[in-house]
């Protein structure tokens, strides 16, 4: 069969995220760099389709993109890891350190990456600066704005928003990883994953790796945003709120439906995946 049962698919998360566990740091570090800068130009590729129909379901069709060519070549992001790794530790199969210093390490990597991608691509919006932004800066500068001043004149309701709409967002994002392994198929993986990274996008919810690339991307473009606004209004709340989605909702959840039975199948196996 082409699609793992629930026991199986435990085995593959638990063998996934004890293998992403274990990586070196360089290795970790220069996959999370790529990853940074794929789901940079997915978000540029979303903006730009979001741009030309006016309409955010249709934009959002595009966005999967970067996430499954990250899954599909075996690149390390912190919102899919974050869910993986904690399951293999629930399992006993990675102490608590290693999950904490591998999750740091990928997070450091995510934010390099984005930021060169961000760098290179406010660079070509403006001619290197030369030159006002063209509609898709444009829409980054307004889609910054979003992200943080509308969260500051909010206050603390402000703060909470973005923490609970990471929740919702990296539920989704790290259901996306887990698919990734549900499928034997190239198409299946694909399929299986598309689904859950196209719903986060279309309902405007927060990931804290694309906000890594579009909100420094809109500073350098001219958005009057400060990066102690763009942290302290959209990062850290975000970010708590993606590993709370992920942990809690994903790993936790998922682990006490299923994970005690895991048992992986002996022919074929999704586990390659990630």
């Amino acid at each position: 069969m082409d699609w793992l049962k629930p026991s199986a698919l435990a085995a593959a998360m638990i063998e996934t995220g004890t293998r992403k566990a274990n990586l070196s740091t360089k290795t970790i570090l220069i996959t999370g760099i790529l990853s940074g800068m794929f789901l940079g130009f997915t978000t540029t590729l979303f903006v730009s389709a979001f741009v030309a129909t006016g309409n955010l379901v249709i934009g959002a069709l595009f966005f999967p993109v970067g996430f499954i060519l990250i899954v599909l070549l075996g690149l390390e992001l912190f919102t899919g890891n974050v869910a993986l790794i904690p399951y293999a530790t629930m399992a006993g199969k990675v102490t608590p350190s290693k999950m904490v210093s591998s999750l740091v390490t990928v997070y450091i990597g995510n934010l390099i990456g984005s930021l060169i991608y961000a760098a290179i691509f406010a660079a070509i919006d403006t001619k290197f600066f030369t030159d006002a932004p063209d509609p898709v800066g444009t829409k980054i500068i307004a889609i910054t704005g979003l992200k943080t001043l509308a969260y500051i004149k909010a206050g603390g309701a402000g703060w909470a928003t973005a923490f609970a709409k990471g929740i919702l967002c990296n539920w989704m994002v790290s259901l996306g990883a887990v698919m990734g392994l549900v499928s034997r198929s190239t198409i299946g993986k694909i399929f299986a994953m598309y689904m859950p990274i196209m719903a986060f996008v279309a309902q405007g919810f927060e990931h804290c790796i694309v906000n890594m690339f579009v909100i420094p991307c809109g500073i350098m473009l001219g958005a009057k945003v400060t990066v102690a606004q763009w942290w302290m209004w959209n990062e850290i709340p975000v970010t708590l709120g993606n590993i709370f989605g992920a942990v809690v909702l994903t790993a936790a959840g998922l682990y006490l439906s299923f994970g005690r039975t895991a048992q992986a199948e002996p022919v074929g196996s999704a586990v390659a995946a990630e």
